[in-house]
């Protein structure tokens, strides 16, 4: 079985780590650090939400896209691995959306 594409691009952005910052756009972002790879997907997320608001489909996948490499990117910057993000979605598997909300707000 193939591996799941979040899998193959975050291999390919982890390979990026440390490589040449001129030629590559993944190499310059993470070699700005994790703060700098932060910004970019926050701007990402907003052009995402822009288009979703709009209800454009072609820019809403589009956008989506971007939105996917550049959180992978900041995971990669902040050391986290997608085999993370799958056990904490494992974990709130089975639970309601407000149930997990609930709990979380107890923690804080």
């Amino acid at each position: 079985m193939a591996d799941h594409p979040i899998d193959t691009l975050f291999a390919t952005i982890a390979a990026r780590k440390g490589g040449d910052a001129a030629t590559s756009y993944t190499a310059a972002l993470l070699k700005d650090g994790a703060a700098r790879c932060a910004k970019k997907f926050g701007e990402e997320a907003v052009e995402a939400a822009i288009a979703g608001a709009l209800k454009d489909k072609k820019a809403l996948a589009s956008e989506s896209a971007d939105v996917l490499y550049h959180l992978l990117v900041l995971w990669a910057a902040a050391g986290v691995k997608p085999a993370d993000v799958y056990a904490a979605l494992a974990a709130r598997e089975g639970r309601s959306g407000l149930a997990e909300k609930a709990a979380r707000a107890k923690k804080r």
